[in-house]
């Protein structure tokens, strides 16, 4: 059986066996509803209030500040569209970032078209947010400013601490999707001076299909589903005890190991892009050099195509990614490489490699070794590199 090595832990991890241990009774013995009054449900009851004061408290927030929902996504549609709604009468205008997960831009988009304007700032080639750029886009009338944590392609991590004061000199609230964060970088929501945050569960092990929003104490957000009581009665929905019960489980496991497994991740990383870059010829790292995630490494190889060389390594046993996993049935170029500035020539030829905690130092090693034969088998087929050979085109990658 052909050996598997998974380095697309940016779009999904698995459950952790200590995690499912933790879920398994509420989908059996413990399957009462929360809301219902029985000793069963009631029970249900206490566990989400545990666990909401153990999610709360590795962010240094309060427990009655979190807010479970379905997924990160939902996290984000609802701290834009319930937040720009609630404080319409101060004003309609929200900054953003070119680089967000479409979670933050389609809702912006949505936003657009129902009498809201949105700001969209630019990258710089790291892929970092000015704050200069904020504070010449931020606005009397701006309401919120939503800059994501971490880019969940490029991995490149942004300056909250100074975004955030920024918004709050001018009268803006502050939201950040942390969803590529949390759990691989400590977070501190008071610190920071963030006002709302979106998570999901499944980026650290834990079970898909749930999430949550920080939204700060004061701060007023229309309701976002309605019906039931749920959630302070501001997302309605019996709630998936056991995902939330997987979530808190997830979380304590990540923060107990987090500086080791950081590390870990960190020399793993730094060694494939080290290698990559010495070994591959035409290649380039994109994101910031330092000031990304631990486990993120993102290249762009010229003269192929990201999709040609993603199926071929997926064929060597290989499981990696071009971009986002919610993407990934476009075939246009990631927006977040057309946003730090590359040709689309180049934008297409990118893979994204997010080691995980079962990553080796051999996995890298052959990693390596098979983009290599795996490029030089692609671009000798590439019409672009047989040209470029002959002196037909210049280089236009960066080494």
């Amino acid at each position: 059986m052909q050996k598997q090595i998974y380095l697309d832990n940016a779009a999904t991890t698995a459950v952790l066996p200590e995690v499912l241990d933790a879920m398994l009774p509420y989908f059996t013995e413990q399957f009462g509803n929360p809301s219902s009054l029985y000793s069963i449900g009631s029970t249900a009851k206490d566990a989400i209030t545990d666990a909401r004061e153990r999610l709360a408290a590795h962010i240094n927030a309060n427990a009655t500040e979190i807010y479970f929902t379905g997924s990160g996504s939902e996290a984000d549609n609802w701290a834009l569209k319930a937040t720009m709604e609630a404080y319409s009468d101060k004003g309609r205008h929200l900054v953003t970032s070119a680089i967000e997960h479409h979670a933050i831009l389609h809702t912006a988009e949505w936003l657009e078209k129902n009498g809201y304007e949105v700001t969209y700032l630019p990258v710089d080639a790291d892929g970092l947010v000015s704050p200069d750029d904020l504070r010449a886009a931020i606005r009397p009338d701006t309401t919120l400013v939503s800059v994501m944590m971490a880019n969940n392609e490029i991995g490149t991590i942004q300056p909250i601490f100074e975004l955030a004061a920024i918004a709050h000199e001018h009268g803006a609230l502050f939201h950040t999707d942390a969803v590529q964060v949390l759990g691989h970088i400590a977070i501190d929501v008071a610190l920071m001076g963030i006002d709302m945050l979106s998570a999901a569960a499944h980026k650290l092990h834990g079970p898909k299909g749930v999430g949550f929003l920080y939204i700060r104490k004061g701060i007023k957000t229309r309701s976002f589903i309605h019906g039931g009581g749920q959630e302070n009665k501001r997302r309605a929905g019996t709630e998936n005890v056991a995902g939330i019960i997987g979530m808190a489980a997830a979380l304590d496991i990540a923060m107990a190991n987090l500086d080791a497994r950081a590390a870990a991740d960190l020399a793993l990383r730094d060694d494939l892009i080290a290698r990559v870059l010495a070994e591959v010829p035409y290649s380039r790292l994109n994101g910031h050099r330092s000031l990304r995630l631990p486990n993120n490494a993102n290249f762009s190889f010229e003269f192929v195509e990201g999709e040609s060389l993603l199926l071929a390594l997926d064929q060597l046993g290989i499981i990696a990614s071009t971009g986002s996993a919610c993407a990934s049935g476009s075939l246009d170029p990631s927006h977040v490489l057309l946003a730090i500035g590359l040709p689309h020539e180049i934008a297409h030829g990118s893979l994204r490699l997010t080691v995980g905690d079962e990553t080796t130092t051999d996995d890298i090693d052959y990693t390596i070794e098979s983009i290599k034969q795996v490029l030089e088998r692609l671009r000798s087929m590439s019409p672009l590199y047989e040209d470029f050979l002959q002196g037909k085109k210049p280089i236009s990658a960066v080494k």
